[in-house]
């Protein structure tokens, strides 16, 4: 069964981005994303979700090696001054390389 690299870009970041975010994925040619609820804890603290303002979501896109590059240039530009934003990429193997 072959397998086709393609990069896993994820984002975890406040919910309140999710629309934008989604929009910028969408314009910068992803085929698809995978949004769900995010808690955890790190440097600033531990994010529970309790309340809208506090919840945090975890976007994650499959895709071509300069699609990863150019949402994550927008996210550096656009998001990463003003809102806690983390992003991180790996490699995937795929069955379907036209999907994504």
């Amino acid at each position: 069964m072959p397998f086709h690299t393609k990069k896993l870009l994820t984002i975890v970041t406040e919910s309140v981005l999710e629309a934008r975010l989604v929009k910028d994925i969408q314009r910068l040619g992803a085929h698809g994303y995978t949004v769900v609820d995010a808690r955890g804890g790190g440097a600033h603290g531990v994010q529970g979700g309790a309340w809208t303002f506090d919840r945090n979501i975890r976007i994650d896109v499959v895709c071509d090696t300069e699609v990863a590059k150019a949402i994550a240039l927008r996210c550096e530009q656009a998001y990463l001054p003003d809102y806690g934003l983390i992003l991180y990429v790996s490699d995937v193997g795929v069955l379907r390389a036209d999907k994504f």
